[in-house]
């Protein structure tokens, strides 16, 4: 049985204020049942995907924190949380793979409660799938009422039934519910949600909807909080970043928005992606080179770097045209590390295509690469073309990519060789006593350290390129 939830959100209601009183109602009850077990409860939240998807996880942890329940690594607990990604086929995969193993879990622990959340479940044919396949599963919604997440808890520990609540589309954006952040020093911040691009090969416009922005001042103030409560570096999210502003009632730019965040008091570095080639401004560029906190690094999605293939995407940009964009932001931000996502296999790709794309790795100098064989996406008008390149021909063409990346990231990344950089240091790594940080050029870098410097910014020597990390020691 399956009770289907629908309440849309009401213009006179402060959604904010009732998601809180549904937390207080969640968290009574959970205060009974863990007096009666005489134990704490606890949940294990797993996230797949992007840095949205982690950035939802964070509110969903926040929430659950707040009703009570603790976190915890492994999956026997009393909730098993899972956020999905549908980007690529694998990652539908590996969610149906996990819960064979849930549902054995379960079998020994009736109570258990099992919630499927984010793009995944925004597919009419997966959430038909998990009621068919899967009604062992107690809670599944999507991405546009992530906010009503307290709200569809209670409900689902007052109901026998599986909850099932999914949008087709949202434009509400509700501010001020809680949130746990992975890192108490940097911090996710959405600054937009959805996207209006409609790459043919790309499911997320049909999952996470049409673009709508946050207000300038509720992301300025969301940033100030963050940073009196230790946070120093924020990566302003979105899907498109050089879209942010175009759907306010009084426009913002994207640059305009960075400036309005560089007065900020105690902040130190800002990041962001993605940015899209097709709209990425003179004023964005100019606005980056002029900062003090802006981060010299830029993820320049490529896609492929065939004309004829981007025009197929409906990318909206040529490979000249994304050539002169590198050469003008190398121009005005010599320094720049550049990153970019590359797909291999795109229906019609020919080796000619191919060579185009291995072409624009050699003259663009990208730092790092992250490369995809493409994934035929049901609902896409990618998927219905003709010429689907054979899996054979996808990898071999893949993994020379991969070899000419590497290649060049090393190169480009071995300029660093000798040098000091100032490192936020992050983590411990696996091994003891070896401590991983970023340069503001989202270089990683491993050395020696202890815990009283997580979060602070060390001077480290760079000593051994290991092509997209280095090895060195603190310096000073």
């Amino acid at each position: 049985m399956t009770e289907e939830k629908n309440r849309e959100p009401q213009k006179n209601i402060d959604e904010t204020a009732l998601q809180r009183s549904f937390i207080r109602l969640a968290g009574a009850l959970t205060g009974q049942k863990s007096q009666s077990l005489g134990r704490p409860l606890t949940y294990c939240l797993t996230t797949f995907g992007c840095q949205m998807n982690e950035k939802q996880s964070e509110a969903v942890a926040g929430i659950m924190d707040e009703i009570g329940y603790q976190r915890q690594d492994s999956e026997e607990a009393d909730v098993v949380i899972y956020n999905t990604c549908t980007v690529r086929e694998n990652a539908n995969l590996k969610v149906y793979g996990r819960l064979g193993h849930l549902h054995s879990l379960k079998n020994e622990n009736p109570d258990m409660k099992i919630i499927l959340f984010g793009c995944m479940m925004q597919e009419p044919h997966v959430v038909e799938k998990i009621k068919k396949s899967y009604p062992f599963v107690n809670l599944v919604f999507g991405t546009h009422n992530i906010f009503k997440f307290a709200e569809l808890f209670y409900g689902m520990l007052l109901s026998d039934m599986q909850v099932v609540d999914i949008w087709e589309g949202t434009d509400q954006i509700v501010e001020d519910l809680p949130t746990e952040r992975n890192y108490t020093f940097k911090s996710g911040v959405n600054i937009m949600f959805g996207c209006n691009n409609f790459c043919s090969y790309c499911i997320v416009p049909y999952v996470r909807g049409r673009e709508r922005s946050r207000k300038p001042q509720a992301i300025i103030k969301e940033v100030e909080r963050l940073v009196e409560d230790g946070v120093s570096e924020v990566m302003l999210l979105g899907q498109n970043v050089n879209s942010y502003g175009k759907t306010l009632e009084e426009p913002v730019t994207f640059a305009q928005l960075l400036r309005m965040l560089e007065p900020v008091e105690g902040l130190k570095r800002i990041r962001f992606m993605t940015s899209h080639p097709k709209d990425l401004s003179d004023e964005l560029i100019e606005t980056m080179a002029a900062s003090s906190k802006i981060c010299h690094h830029l993820h320049l999605p490529l896609q492929s770097g065939s004309s004829r293939i981007l025009k197929e995407m409906n990318r909206r940009y040529d490979k000249e045209k994304y050539l002169t964009l590198v050469d003008k932001i190398r121009k005005a931000i010599p320094d720049i590390s550049l990153t970019t996502d590359i797909i291999v296999g795109f229906p019609g790709e020919t080796e000619e295509d191919f060579r185009e794309t291995l072409d624009v790795v050699e003259k663009a100098g990208y730092d790092t690469a992250f490369t995809f064989l493409y994934s035929r996406r049901t609902g896409t008008p990618a998927a219905e073309m003709e010429d689907q390149i054979p899996e054979d021909v996808a990898k071999e063409r893949f993994n020379r990519l991969l070899a000419l990346v590497q290649q060049k990231g090393r190169e480009r990344s071995s300029r660093f060789a000798g040098t000091v950089q100032e490192v936020l240091v992050e983590e411990e790594s696996k091994e003891k006593g070896i401590f991983t940080g970023r340069t503001q050029y989202n270089l990683l870098v491993h050395f020696p350290a202890d815990e009283s410097l997580l979060g602070s910014y060390v001077n480290v020597r760079l000593e051994e390129c290991k092509g997209f990390y280095y090895l060195g020691h603190l310096e000073g």
